[in-house]
């Protein structure tokens, strides 16, 4: 399968099951289709000269579309074009493997101090009641981790709310009692903190610069966005009571291990210039991501948004590159992408694991896929009790993959965003094994982006090498 496409000034082809990326000239990037069709029939040698000189003969010389297509068959004889399909025999053996818990999400607070306009927890409480998770519960979701992680070493928990600082003390504790499992089990556990940074203040950044992996801090950019759908219960804007938090938090690691998260709607269109405010407040790690809401909800993204919302990304795209080049470079999460190694297989077909490897924990022990289905109680897995007790759940989600979906089968991104989330698909199309199609249309945009600020770095560090020399 090969996916090509021009942006800024690139020819760019990827060749979708090998993962080669190719920057080519105008002959060749109009060879290449053509070859894929010939190969398609089982055309040989000849043939292939004779249709691309008929076909592209009015446009470049003779000697250019053979000389083309010499460079085009030695790739495809190193086996990075019309590379053929080696993962959809793989994921047979895939949806058979032993399931082993490695990740949780512990909704340590359901309850929170704002009332963002788009929060699917609904102001912390997700459909049900307010509450906090106890220790007692805290303790058992890490033992049940533990016990469930097989031979693995690596562990992640993730304190999620609502807003977890409200119950900060019970964060402290579990983070202790994880450290006090680690020699005992052979367990090495990386904790994470998604906060609003309302109720952060020195000690809490002292804990969490020590004990904490990563850091997601809520800020959806320029001040008027952030208050419109991020204020307080009582109406009032959150941003002035957060920037300076949130940038002392960046400096005091490092501007590493943390990330500003942002949302944008449909009152922000013009998210790219939040990206850059966000920037320009100092922060060097950076997402901003789209809104996911009903349709009948006003900040709700549409189809007829999507056009403009690909011109963004062009545009974000080409400025995240002129400050790279200026040496002002920010990291934006949704470019950020690896042409070399990337994700393992596994994570190439199944993408996040929900349901599998990673739950989500409940203020009373409930396990759920993940955060976003908590509250569906058509998708209460067990609790941390008595473990995963709908293990007919968990099998419905292993089968969850890029083969599994018709629109991913054919789509060029499917290894790299590994079809998708499944809560989107269910919330949308009734099903785990769906697609959201707005969400596919704007990750497509932003991969075909980042392959392309690849490129153009690739082709600077090429022009820099020849300075040199």
């Amino acid at each position: 399968m090969i996916h090509q496409y021009k942006n800024n000034g690139y020819n760019i082809v990827l060749d979708v099951n090998s993962g080669s990326v190719h920057v080519v000239d105008d002959v060749a990037y109009d060879v290449i289709p053509l070859m894929e069709e010939a190969l398609e029939t089982g055309a040989g040698d000849k043939d292939c000269r004779k249709m691309l000189l008929s076909r592209l003969g009015g446009s470049y010389k003779p000697e250019d579309i053979l000389d083309a297509y010499e460079q085009v068959m030695e790739l495809k004889e190193a086996g990075m074009l019309y590379a053929p399909d080696i993962y959809e025999n793989y994921i047979i053996d895939f949806k058979k493997r032993e399931t082993v818990v490695k990740a949780l999400c512990l909704h340590i607070a359901h309850d929170c101090n704002l009332a963002c306009k788009y929060c699917f927890a609904e102001e912390g409480e997700y459909h049900g009641r307010r509450a906090l998770m106890s220790f007692e519960v805290g303790r058992k979701a890490l033992d049940f981790l533990v016990k469930n992680s097989g031979s693995r070493v690596n562990l992640e928990v993730d304190f999620f709310g609502g807003e977890p600082l409200m119950n900060w003390q019970v964060v402290k504790d579990l983070v202790a009692y994880g450290r006090s499992l680690e020699e005992p089990y052979h367990k090495k556990f990386r904790f994470t903190l998604t906060t609003n940074g309302i109720l952060l203040n020195d000690e809490v950044l002292e804990f969490v610069n020590r004990e904490m992996a990563n850091v997601v801090l809520s800020i959806d950019g320029r001040k008027e966005i952030h208050d419109l759908m991020r204020p307080f219960r009582g109406g009032q804007g959150s941003y002035d009571s957060i920037v300076p938090k949130f940038q002392k938090v960046a400096e005091s690691r490092g501007q590493m291990n943390y990330y500003v998260r942002g949302t944008f709607t449909r009152n922000n269109l013009d998210f790219s210039r939040d990206v850059l405010h966000l920037a320009d407040l100092g922060f060097k790690q950076i997402s901003v991501e789209p809104v996911v809401a009903a349709p009948e909800d006003d900040y709700a993204l549409r189809q007829e948004d999507i056009a403009g919302l690909c011109e963004e990304y062009d545009k974000l795209a080409i400025e995240l590159l002129n400050r790279k080049k200026q040496g002002k470079g920010v990291n934006f999460f949704h470019f950020m992408i690896d042409l070399e190694g990337g994700p393992c297989v596994a994570k190439r077909l199944s993408g996040c694991g929900s349901g599998t490897e990673y739950l989500a924990v409940t203020p009373w022990g409930d396990l759920y896929p993940c955060h976003q289905f908590v509250g569906k109680e058509e998708f209460l897995m067990g609790n941390v009790d008595e473990g995963i007790t709908r293990t007919d759940i968990r099998d419905e989600f292993k089968t969850c993959n890029v083969y599994a979906k018709d629109k991913c089968k054919s789509c060029f991104a499917k290894f790299y965003c590994s079809g998708g989330c499944a809560a989107n698909s269910y919330n949308f199309k009734g099903q785990i094994n769906d697609v959201y199609d707005l969400g596919c249309e704007l990750q497509r945009k932003r991969m075909e982006c980042a392959i392309m600020i690849k490129a153009a770095l690739a082709d600077l560090e090429g022009e820099e090498s020849n300075e040199e020399k």
